[in-house]
């Protein structure tokens, strides 16, 4: 999920703890910080799914078997102080796309400051499509029917 840059992919980051009282270091996985975005994005109202379509398609059969994958939709690329995502959402019809983009956008930089502890470069939002709620969503209703 990382980017490859130089020809090596960065497999972590090196947080320091501003008020740590014994010496070490903290290392905290790439794939840990597109997770934590992810549920971030997940949760913001507005958003049906998180990926293009194969994604989704993919994360359906993750579903059925019951092994969500979190970071499904998610780019991230950590350096050492900074991280930047970039996430691909499908909207809920009919919500302003700016709005449920900049929701998306103010919860990932939340949660990047709050529980990563680093600064966000950018997080960039593509709406990739937009739900719009069909019969077959919920129960079945009865037709009627059209002759006697």
């Amino acid at each position: 999920m990382a980017n490859v840059t130089g020809g090596t992919q960065p497999k972590a980051q090196v947080v320091s703890a501003p008020q740590a009282s014994a010496s070490g270091k903290t290392t905290i996985e790439d794939g840990v910080v597109a997770k934590i975005a992810g549920i971030a994005a997940r949760d913001v109202s507005g958003v049906y799914a998180l990926g293009g379509g194969a994604a989704r398609m993919v994360g359906a059969i993750r579903d059925a078997l019951n092994t969500t994958d979190l970071a499904q939709g998610i780019s991230v690329e950590v350096g050492e102080t900074q991280v930047a995502v970039d996430v691909t959402i499908v909207a809920e019809y009919p919500v302003s796309l700016q709005k449920v983009a900049d929701d998306v956008r103010a919860a990932i930089v939340h949660a990047m400051v709050e529980l990563v502890g680093m600064e966000v470069a950018e997080v960039n939002v593509t709406v990739n499509d937009v739900h719009i709620p069909s019969d077959d969503d919920g129960a079945e209703q009865p037709q009627e029917a059209r002759v006697q």
